[in-house]
């Protein structure tokens, strides 16, 4: 087994293997660390917070870091555009899994302050996004004033020796997880579980190099592309659908984003049910790369949720091996 499967990494020169080396949205206390803690062997692994999603997957091209976990979907705002730009148009990377979090929010500021006392709330914007509701009714005259992530804000006002303070920083309190008050009990929750939707989740992806060892297939598996929109035409979309469709390939997420060329110019980030060593998720790349050769496979990896999806008879991978088969046959007589 080697080093990457092993779950340890070493180096030239090292004495041995060392835990591996993972990188986070961070500070500590974020719902990408929760995300991260759920991988098997991180608790023992190295863990280095990084201020953004791209300096996370930068230190993973640049060898910092054996992988990343990254927020890449959240079930109230969709996706996270800073990673799926990153992994679109960066040098290429692997999707090894994916974590689904759910998401709690509380309201923390420093000992004493009231709720009339808050004039202005700081938290990463995809935060923000879903307490705006509870916000208007209780805070309609709050300012926002965005932060790195969710935890960010709330450990800018710990001063180091046990006090917490907003002077200087621009806001009266800051929204962050529960596990960053755990972590910190001298913040003071002036409200708890402040989120405009109680069922919401967010969606974590373990990103590593290229070379990274692809997980097997389990019958549960999602697979995750980059699809650029080779011309704009009717019907250019529907020729990428049709390669899915006829193959029984289900598309579990389609999102358009700019790919900041030119106006109108745009790709497709895709999530599909399967994995690329089943015959019917081979058989569609190979249809859209054919059609959109910048295409960009991301990854193939188990579904968080394990589910399996029933796939139809005629689009069974005996059905491919069949059908090739008997063209085969046919096209050597």
């Amino acid at each position: 087994m080697n080093a990457a499967a092993s779950g340890v990494a070493s180096g030239p020169g090292d004495p041995g293997p060392r835990p591996r080396r993972y990188a986070f949205l961070g500070p500590e206390g974020t719902f990408t660390e929760a995300a991260l803690l759920q991988v098997p062997g991180t608790d023992a692994a190295v863990r280095t917070p990084m201020g953004s999603v791209p300096a996370a997957l930068a230190a993973v091209r640049e060898g910092r870091v054996d992988a990343a976990v990254v927020p890449i979907e959240n079930s109230v705002e969709g996706g996270v555009t800073a990673t799926l730009d990153d992994v679109s148009f960066g040098a290429e990377l692997r999707i090894l899994r994916e974590i689904v979090v759910p998401i709690r929010f509380v309201l923390v500021a420093p000992a004493g302050t009231e709720l009339a006392d808050v004039h202005a709330i700081s938290t990463h914007t995809v935060a923000w996004a879903q307490i705006r509701r509870w916000v208007a009714q209780h805070l309609p005259d709050a300012d926002y004033v965005p932060a790195p992530s969710t935890a960010a804000s709330a450990v800018a006002m710990l001063d180091g020796a046990g006090g917490v303070s907003t002077e200087g920083l621009g806001y009266d309190a800051a929204v962050c997880s529960p596990v960053v008050v755990a972590q910190h009990p001298e913040l003071h929750v002036l409200a708890g579980d402040i989120g405009d939707n109680t069922q919401a989740v967010t969606r974590f992806v373990l990103v590593a190099r290229p070379d990274a060892p692809m997980p097997a297939p389990t019958g549960a598996d999602k697979t995750s592309l980059v699809v650029p929109l080779w011309e704009d035409r009717p019907g250019a979309l529907l020729d990428i659908l049709e390669q899915f469709s006829t193959r029984g390939v289900n598309l579990t997420r389609i999102e358009s984003r700019p790919t900041k060329a030119h106006l109108g110019d745009y790709f497709f980030s895709v999530d599909i049910d399967g994995h690329i060593q089943d015959d019917r998720v081979a058989d569609a790349l190979m249809g859209v790369r054919r059609i959109c050769p910048r295409t960009r496979f991301l990854g193939s990896y188990p579904r968080a949720d394990q589910r399996a999806v029933p796939v139809a008879t005629h689009h069974s991978d005996a059905a491919f091996i069949q059908a090739r088969s008997w063209v085969d046959n046919l096209k050597g007589q």
